[in-house]
This record gives structure tokens, C-alpha cells and sequence, in this order.
């Protein structure tokens, strides 16, 4: 009996190649532009061997888009995880840890949101990941003392908010010519704060 690995698995391997070679071309073609081909030269596969993986190009960007949310959705569950740790604080780690992944992948981040209205799983992936960081959000700002409920200025009605205004802030610092995502950050912190001690 052979000994079980826990080494990824050749295909996986080639599975993150693949999605490691679309991030790296996002960078500079749009997602309408991607070609299936140009993914697999950049991995270093064929065209053929692709299609092992992944059926499209529109599968390879779902796939990707999911990668990258996974990491958000860790984010908000180490959040939620951390009780004892004052709301504000929370709040801050919560909004730096959000800036991260904007700067560690902002190609995919922006290629999301462009790409989210043409492809239901991509949307579908975007929208879950927002929730979930609103649902996390809203426990922050429950912890703050902000009310239950589901009025206007209940902690579920604002962080559903005060989570797609962060989205679209990062979206825009990301897509301009400097790129000030720490800006963004401070503007988005600064905003949750004032909705936190108002």
C-alpha cells in the first residue's frame, strides 16, 4: 500500500499554472481580449491540455475569480473570529486585510466587477464574497453598539452599504494611474469609523 502525499497533485499544479498564467496576462488585456491560447502559452501548456482543466476561457476566469474570493472570505471569517478584539480595531484590520488582496491581485479584482454583469458565476462569486463580509461587518458594527434589525440604520442596512462603497472605492483607486489604494483605505476606515462612534 502506498504512502498518501499531501504534495499537490500533478494536475493541480497545473490547475494554479493556469490560473497563475491568466492573472499575469489580466495585467495587461482586458477579459474580452483573454484567448484560451494565450493562457496555456503563458503556462507553459497546450492548448489541448487546457481544455483537461477548464472548457473556456470564461471558465478559467471563474475559476480564478473564485481563488481570489476564497481569500476574502478567509479574511472575514478570521474577523468574525475575533471577539475580543475592540470593533474599531476589527473594523481597521478588516478594511487593510481588503486593501491587500486589492493589491496583491487587482487585475482580477477589477476584471471581476468589469466582468461580473456577462458572466452569472462570476457575479454569483463577487456578490456571495460581498455578503459575507457584510454579514461579518455586521457583527463588527453590532459590537459597536449599533442596532439589530432591518431599518435604515440597523448594523445589517449599513455594513451592506458601507461594504459596496468599500468595494467600488477600491475599484476606482485600483483602475487609476497611481493605483493609491492605501488612500482608499484611510478615506474607507475614516467613513466606518464616523458610522461606528456617530
Amino acid at each position: 500500500m502506498g504512502r498518501r502525499s499531501d504534495a499537490p497533485r500533478k494536475g493541480d499544479l497545473r490547475e494554479q499554472a493556469l490560473l497563475d498564467a491568466a492573472e499575469a496576462l489580466l495585467a495587461h488585456t482586458s477579459p474580452e481580449n483573454l484567448t484560451v491560447e494565450a493562457i496555456a502559452q503563458k503556462a507553459g501548456i497546450s492548448r489541448a491540455s487546457l481544455y483537461f482543466y477548464f472548457g473556456n476561457k470564461h471558465e478559467v476566469l471563474a475559476a480564478l475569480v473564485e481563488r481570489t474570493m476564497r481569500t476574502i472570505r478567509a479574511y472575514a471569517d478570521a474577523t468574525d473570529q475575533q471577539e475580543s478584539v475592540p470593533p474599531v480595531e476589527a473594523m481597521e484590520r478588516a478594511v487593510r486585510a481588503t486593501e491587500q488582496v486589492w493589491r496583491e491581485h487587482s487585475t482580477v479584482m477589477r476584471a471581476a466587477v468589469e466582468y461580473s454583469a456577462l458572466h452569472p458565476v462570476i457575479s454569483n462569486a463577487w456578490r456571495q464574497t460581498v455578503e459575507r463580509f457584510a454579514r461579518t461587518m455586521t457583527h463588527v458594527l453590532q459590537s459597536a453598539g449599533l442596532p439589530d434589525g432591518d431599518g435604515p440604520g440597523s448594523a445589517q442596512a449599513l455594513a451592506d452599504a458601507l461594504c459596496w462603497m468599500t468595494e467600488r472605492t477600491f475599484y476606482r483607486a485600483a483602475g487609476t494611474p497611481d493605483g493609491d489604494l492605501g488612500r482608499a483605505s484611510a478615506t474607507v476606515i475614516e467613513i466606518w469609523r464616523k458610522v461606528m462612534t456617530a
